[in-house]
């Protein structure tokens, strides 16, 4: 059964561009790896900054193949270079009632 997430991602100074460039590919590249759904993603940035991603795994046992997926890992890796993941509820929109983002 798909299972929908949502994922924040703080920018580390400078490396905005090179967030958006992995966000742009992220879902494509789990695609190769057959581990999430057809559904598009969703890309949103807020106000500060941060980038918000929500988009469907393939299954609860994806999530778990992708932890030990060498690619995902690398992909992993390169997210750890240029951002921070946060709590979506760290996202200044995320307090109110209706949370409004910029496309990306």
């Amino acid at each position: 059964m798909e299972r929908i997430v949502i994922v924040a991602y703080r920018p580390k100074p400078g490396c905005g561009i090179a967030l958006n460039k992995l966000v742009d590919a992220h879902h494509s590249r789990l695609q190769a790896e057959a581990l999430v759904s057809k559904r598009l993603p969703i890309i949103v940035r807020a106000i500060n900054g941060d980038i918000i991603e929500v988009f469907g795994w393939r299954s609860a046992e994806a999530i778990e193949l992708a932890h030990s997926n060498e690619a995902v890992q690398k992909m992993w890796t390169e997210f750890a270079e240029v951002c921070d993941f946060v709590p979506v509820s760290e996202v200044p929109e995320a307090a109110q009632l209706f949370s409004e983002f910029t496309p990306c």
